[in-house]
């Protein structure tokens, strides 16, 4: 039996739900890397301290879920543009090379939902054969106002960097307002060169104008709580969508909002896709690898697409 000499897990509360292990199992075979182990570890954030203390260097790195993406930032230090924009991290990758204070080891912490959700949204019209189809792109909508609302709204000034002059922003949401912080994401803080997007906030209810003008449509609300808005898309005659909608939630799966949107001619995209791209960029990062590395992801994704098919 190959002794493990490399520790990686996602750790989160609750956690049982999380197919981060099937997907990280999958990248390491198709890597050949016998001697890496991934795990599942129930830790809430005042277990979180505890856990990283009584770590040993055989450990390589963490996926981070709710509610410790943002704990663990007083542990490590930004290391890409949108985890030091965010203060939002999912992924840690240690170095024992370099320890801190307690015997910790330095930790860099990044941010791979955003380019997750840029990665999903550019497989699928490479898929359809239609990559340039972002060119015409100047309008987003984000449907929600959480912490991965944050995430959709920084893959929106990617998606839309460097596009027409007239670009724009909308978060639709129960309670506009609730979270100032995704007004401060586009306050200078997009891609090197994209200058400035217009923004807004509207009530969830009032955004089916917005839903059927858009380029780009991120639902990040949970569960059945966009279904409200499959029943108004249905019963509208007149609803014919212009954009692509990425629903972040994959159970169900398909939602409601897709079928309801696919049922109009629209394009949409689950959630599966945002957690296997990801989790492709988890895997590069805690084995050592670089993200832009077009290769490596190559050879990874169709391993982990796999493995992810057969779970759902």
């Amino acid at each position: 039996m190959t002794e493990i000499t490399h520790r990686c897990a996602v750790l989160g509360k609750p956690i049982a739900h999380s197919l981060s292990p099937v997907l990280h199992a999958a990248a390491y075979k198709a890597l050949g890397l016998d001697d890496w182990a991934y795990e599942r570890h129930e830790v809430g954030e005042s277990d979180l301290d505890g856990f990283l203390r009584g770590l040993d260097p055989t450990w390589r790195g963490l996926s981070l879920t709710m509610p410790l993406k943002k704990t663990i930032q007083s542990y490590g230090t930004p290391a890409d543009i949108w985890e030091q924009r965010l203060k939002v991290a999912n992924t840690a990758v240690f170095d024992w090379s370099a320890l801190g204070a307690g015997g910790l080891p330095s930790i860099s912490l990044y941010n791979t939902d955003v380019m997750g959700i840029v990665l999903a949204f550019g497989h699928e019209l490479r898929s359809i054969g239609q990559p340039d189809r972002w060119s015409g792109a100047h309008d987003a909508l984000v449907i929600g106002n959480g912490n991965t609302a944050s995430s959709a709204v920084a893959a929106a000034t990617v998606m839309l960097a460097n596009r027409q002059p007239d670009r724009r922003i909308t978060v639709a949401a129960r309670h506009p307002g609730k979270n100032p912080r995704l007004r401060g994401i586009l306050d200078g803080n997009g891609p090197e060169g994209s200058g400035a997007f217009g923004y807004r906030e509207i009530p969830i209810d009032a955004s089916f104008d917005a839903l059927r003008g858009a380029d780009i449509v991120v639902s990040t609300i949970p569960g059945h709580a966009a279904d409200m808005i499959a029943e108004v898309i249905e019963a509208d005659d007149a609803f014919f969508p212009r954009g692509i909608l990425l629903d972040v939630v994959y159970d169900p799966r398909p939602s409601a909002l897709m079928r309801a949107w696919r049922a109009k001619g629209g394009l949409a995209i689950g959630g599966e896709e945002m957690l296997l791209w990801q989790a492709v960029l988890q895997v590069i990062l805690m084995t050592g690898g670089n993200p832009s590395d077009d290769a490596l992801m190559g050879a990874l994704e169709p391993a982990m697409r796999q493995a992810l098919e057969e779970a759902l």
